[in-house]
């Protein structure tokens, strides 16, 4: 079967979905080819953050920035190296710019944005936001998209709140306010359940918001159609073909937005030694065969070794891992190696927290890595997505997933490491606690360590809290990751270079399916979904005008 459009998305990420309402606008038409019988990808499934640097909702705030500091901020955080052609300052300028003129045209389509009160860049570098870059979607009615409601990937948060809203809920067994946030979540969800609204937030809501506008327009959009094969016809891609064998045309252009590569063991295995599926939170069709794909026509693929990583746990009984980002950077825990030591810090960004135990592992073991804490860590906060009560400690304890000691020492037994050494960590850190100065890693110094710390702690540092009341007990830790950050290298107009460096004419690439404009780096909340619209916009943009 052989279909004819003017343009074809692979994938239904957000990149896609801002790229086929383009294209619907200028009356072209275009069918979006999804792999997966659900639609949204891992965007749909995360917080759907986007890192939007001088962007108007800052304004509208009084919050200052500038063209000229963001590009400041990614030229110092990201910088240029021979093995990350993904970057360079002509493509980080094109960001900055263009990832406005793309909020621009999806707000002028009626879509509805905020942002998060705070959540500052990841790195104290000249040009840094510390109230944050961030952009979200608002809550969005999932019933507006009739029958394709249930087409569409479920979410991380059932209840009708915003991100900053669930941030508190850790604490409400603390704090009546964050309890009282809890109430008017539960209260919102109930009441707009009566009036016949089903609302989502986040990442699904970002999601719905594209998908329903796609619709709308005339976006022929397909599931269960996954592509395995580009076809180039004179040194140009004209189409698709599908596995089911049908044969997809393309006037103006193939655009690719179909994840990475996280799910694929074998790919992993080249590129990221050590990485397992497992301990991913992408999607089930995260595995790549796109980045294969453009390989085997000669396209360039590069920064395969970079992840969007993030800490996990395998907690028993769980379907997926358990992100743990915030639970390390909380005071009274560390992070430690196989060997009882130390070696980064506890409050970093999720890419740097998992890419350093990758990293460490490399030197001594370190998968897992061990999240250190005591009793004063249990009484206080959340851990691995639930409370630590006693039963629940118990529990953990007698399926061998979580190790205790009365003291250090009994604990280093159970973990299999050397007491001695756990017990002179501690006992430094403890140190650098009274102090109020982590003299190896810096923890606590950036406002970013802070704002990830206990939000309700009046006295001293928010992150750093000394281990010494025990019980002591023991998590394992993974290099976990939301998708791989490598794939087709792309040019400042989103399209797919050849490995000489020359562009494909008709073949564009967006999301993680390529390789990143933030090299190795997240500079800030939403470092892997602002780029995937912005270059699924540029990519658009410049189908249309190069066949005019």
């Amino acid at each position: 079967m052989s279909n004819s459009f003017d343009f074809v998305v692979i994938g239904s990420g957000p990149g896609a979905l801002c790229a086929a309402l383009m294209m619907r606008d200028e009356g072209k038409s275009v069918v979006v080819l999804e792999k997966a019988d659900l639609l949204g990808g891992t965007t749909a499934t995360s917080g759907g953050v986007m890192w939007i640097p001088n962007n108007p909702y800052m304004k509208e705030q009084g919050i200052s920035d500038s063209r000229e500091q963001a590009i400041a901020y990614m030229d110092t955080v990201i910088g240029d190296s021979e093995d990350t052609p993904g970057t360079s300052h002509e493509r980080r300028v094109t960001y900055v710019d263009e990832s406005l003129n793309m909020l621009g045209y999806l707000t002028g389509k009626g879509l509805k944005f905020r942002r998060i009160p705070s959540w500052p860049d990841y790195h104290a570098a000249d040009g840094e936001s510390e109230a944050g870059r961030t952009v979200i979607s608002e809550l969005f009615d999932l019933n507006q998209l009739g029958e394709w409601k249930d087409k569409l990937r479920p979410g991380f948060l059932p209840l009708a709140g915003y991100i900053e809203e669930a941030m508190q809920l850790p604490t409400m067994k603390r704090s009546l306010k964050s309890f009282g946030t809890l109430l008017k979540m539960i209260g919102r969800t109930l009441g707009t359940r009566l009036t016949g609204k089903h609302y989502a937030t986040a990442g699904q809501a970002l999601q719905g918001q594209l998908l329903h506008a796609a619709i709308q327009a005339g976006v022929d959009i397909r599931t269960g159609c996954g592509v395995k094969e580009l076809v180039e016809q004179e040194g140009r891609i004209t189409g698709v073909v599908t596995e089911k064998g049908d044969r997809f045309d393309a006037n103006l252009g193939v655009l690719i937005n179909a994840g990475g590569f996280a799910k694929n063991q074998q790919m992993l295995d080249q590129y990221l030694p050590g990485a397992k599926t497992e301990w991913s939170g992408a999607n089930e069709s995260d595995t790549g065969e796109m980045i294969e794909e453009g390989a085997r026509l000669g396209a360039a693929i590069a920064q395969m070794d970079q992840r969007v990583g993030y800490p996990v746990t395998m907690v028993p009984g769980k379907d997926a891992p358990v992100y743990m980002q915030s639970d390390l950077a909380k005071p009274h825990a560390i992070l430690v190696d196989q060997q009882g030591e130390r070696f980064m810090k506890e409050a970093a960004s999720y890419m740097e927290l998992s890419n350093g135990i990758l990293e460490r592992n490399q030197q001594t073991p370190a998968i897992p890595s061990w999240m250190i804490f005591d009793s004063q860590y249990t009484a206080l906060f959340m851990l691995a997505g639930t409370m630590p009560n006693k039963k629940k400690l118990e529990a953990w304890k007698a399926e061998g997933f979580l190790k205790q000691g009365e003291s250090l020492a009994e604990l280093a037994q159970s973990c299999g490491v050397e007491a001695s050494s756990l017990e002179a960590t501690v006992s430094r850190f403890n140190g650098f606690v009274t102090s109020g100065k982590d003299a190896d890693f810096n923890r606590g110094a950036h406002v970013y360590d802070n704002w990830l710390g206990d939000p309700l702690a009046k006295e001293g540092s928010k992150t750093l809290g000394k281990i010494e009341q025990g019980p002591f007990y023991a998590l394992p830790i993974y290099p976990g990751d939301v998708s791989t950050f490598g794939g087709l290298v792309t040019d400042s107009e989103a399209r797919v270079l050849r490995e000489d460096g020359r562009a494909f004419e008709g073949l564009y690439a967006t999301g993680v399916s390529t390789a990143s404009v933030m090299g190795k780096k997240a500079t800030g909340a939403g470092a892997s979904i602002g780029p995937s619209l912005t270059w699924g916009y540029v990519a658009a943009k410049h189908a249309l005008s190069s066949n005019n």
